[in-house]
């Protein structure tokens, strides 16, 4: 599924199960919680932060499309095309970037 028809698939899904999007500061304010959710599963399983039982269920993947979810719910109510923006956010990366990171000896 392209970005576009994500963007989409989150609009029906609100529409039919969810009434309404929550105002832009709900979702920004549920977004840092979902980003911290990833950051906890990745201090502990991958950091040096030791992994309480508790934590040893949690699923990245799940979290990350949690993260995903209300980043495609700020992109709809602020009217912005993920699509296009990360096309060309892609497109600068790859002008900008590319040698950068070959020549950076910090990553040979």
């Amino acid at each position: 599924m392209d970005i576009e028809n994500a963007q989409k698939a989150v609009d029906d899904w609100i529409k039919e199960h969810g009434v309404r999007y929550f105002n832009e500061l709900t979702n920004m304010a549920q977004l840092t919680e979902e980003v911290g959710e990833v950051a906890r599963i990745i201090a502990r399983r991958y950091g040096e932060q030791s992994e309480k039982e508790s934590d040893k269920e949690k699923d990245l993947g799940e979290e990350l499309a949690d993260v995903m979810f209300v980043v495609l719910c700020l992109a709809n109510q602020t009217g912005v095309n993920l699509q296009e923006a990360f096309d060309k956010k892609l497109d600068l990366k790859t002008k900008r970037d590319h040698d950068r990171h070959h020549n950076n000896q910090k990553l040979k």
